[in-house]
């Protein structure tokens, strides 16, 4: 799971142009990111994860962290593969 936050946090960086931001931090709230930013990420774990995704998995709480996209692939790779 480690390997997985590593690649989440790299990503992040990356598409918040450097910004760092600690793993529990919620990145909505920071006001720099918008709704194309969330398909970002959901485009993001579904293709690095391979995480297919339901309706119910569409929730903010699952991508508001860097903590919580970790635990939410950690729970979908015991449940779900595409």
């Amino acid at each position: 799971m480690e390997d997985n936050k590593q690649k989440i946090q790299a990503f992040i960086y990356e598409i918040l142009n450097n910004m760092v931001v600690s793993d529990d931090q919620d990145i909505f709230e920071l006001g720099v990111v918008n709704s194309l930013f969330a398909m970002q990420i959901v485009l993001f774990v579904e293709k690095e994860f391979g995480i297919c995704f339901q309706d119910n998995d569409l929730d903010l709480e699952n991508f508001n962290s860097i903590n919580n996209i970790n635990n939410f692939i950690g729970k979908k790779k015991n449940i779900i593969a595409c």
